[in-house]
């Protein structure tokens, strides 16, 4: 077969099924969140919150502007960002051209859909970063405080920490939505792609396929990874020591990505103890026998014993080898311990 009959070649019913499906989506989008920023802060224990819709922000911002104005940051302004008059506009003509693409069945504009729809997608990730990058660089040299060298630009996308302020960047339903219809276009394309032809015979698959896609595609958005604690520099979040003894370090990760590192576990479990009105995603510890080594805090076996000597006295190892952990707790005269059993100890 040509190119030529390959493009001009009419698309299947899944294809324009996902076509369809993708644009009530994006017109959903429209009038929910697609991004927001969270600050966190001891003098916010509920945090504060930035909300941004296609067509206007959102949220707390008129505390944040005071605080802004402190510091010589920009206020915020709907009426300032051109973006929120043409941006409505912009998703509801994707989310037209989705329909159209699926009623007359062009293959070809299937393609330049797609094509459209990420360029739009990478122009707005750069105008956003610009955006960022003008709000926290930009200050204002009669701000009633500066800190020299200070720049208050906020993660594109993650956690940033912005004096005594963590900020979260990630997005909202409407953002989701906006990816969620992107990956139904692009398994639209890739259900009439000649290695999809070649390949996939069971005509049972295509939706199996498609779920998994799918699937990958969300959970790559999430990570759950420890970062490695560097000893001899990183500070415990609890105690404020430095953390010298890679034997004892722990880590946990809240639920918006957030990483607090602790030179105890006893520590560790009293942070968590003072949070409680923090969502906390997953606690590392590190390996006795590791070499600085971070394991999953449900995956170890525990011992406890005067003789281990912990920086701040929790007296508490951890270990991924079972045995090891046993052959130390006979020598201690210790007993083994889980997870979920240090965790009860310590409330």
């Amino acid at each position: 077969m040509t190119q030529k009959n390959t493009i001009t070649k009419k698309i299947s019913l899944l294809s324009r099924v996902l076509l369809f499906d993708a644009a009530p989506l994006l017109i959903v989008s429209i009038f929910v969140p697609i991004w927001r920023i969270d600050l966190d802060a001891p003098q916010y224990p509920e945090g504060l919150r930035l909300l941004i819709y296609s067509y206007n922000i959102g949220g707390d911002v008129e505390i944040i502007n005071g605080l802004n104005h402190y510091i010589g940051m920009q206020t915020l302004h709907t009426e300032n960002f051109i973006e929120f008059a043409i941006l409505p506009y912009i998703i509801g003509l994707f989310a037209l051209y989705a329909i159209i693409v699926a009623i007359t069945r062009s293959r070809k504009h299937m393609y330049l859909l797609l094509t459209a729809f990420i360029l739009f997608g990478i122009i707005a990730m750069i105008d956003f970063w610009r955006w960022e990058y003008n709000y926290g660089h930009n200050l204002n040299p009669n701000a009633a405080i500066i800190v020299p060298g200070m720049a208050y630009q906020p993660p594109l996308i993650g956690f940033k920490q912005l004096l005594n302020f963590g900020a979260y960047s990630i997005p909202d339903l409407g953002g989701w939505l906006f990816i969620l219809s992107g990956m139904l276009m692009l398994s639209a394309v890739f259900f009439e792609s000649s290695f999809y032809k070649k390949f996939v015979k069971n005509k049972y698959i295509a939706p199996v396929a498609m779920f998994s896609v799918l699937l990958f595609s969300l959970n790559s958005c999430s990570t759950d990874k420890p970062e490695p604690i560097a000893i001899n520099k990183d500070q415990c979040d609890f105690c404020k020591m430095t953390i010298t003894d890679g034997r004892f370090g722990c880590e946990l990760i809240t639920a918006k990505g957030r990483i607090y590192k602790f030179d105890d576990l006893n520590c560790m479990l009293r942070y968590k103890e003072e949070k409680r009105n923090t969502q906390f995603k997953s606690f590392f510890v590190h390996d006795y026998s590791g070499d600085n080594l971070l394991i999953p805090a449900e995956n170890a076996d525990y011992i406890e014993s005067e003789h281990l000597k912990s920086p701040m006295g929790g007296n508490i190892a951890a270990f991924s080898d079972k045995n090891e952990a046993e052959t130390l707790a006979k020598e201690y005269g210790a007993t083994l311990n889980t997870w979920g059993k240090i965790n009860q100890n310590r409330h």
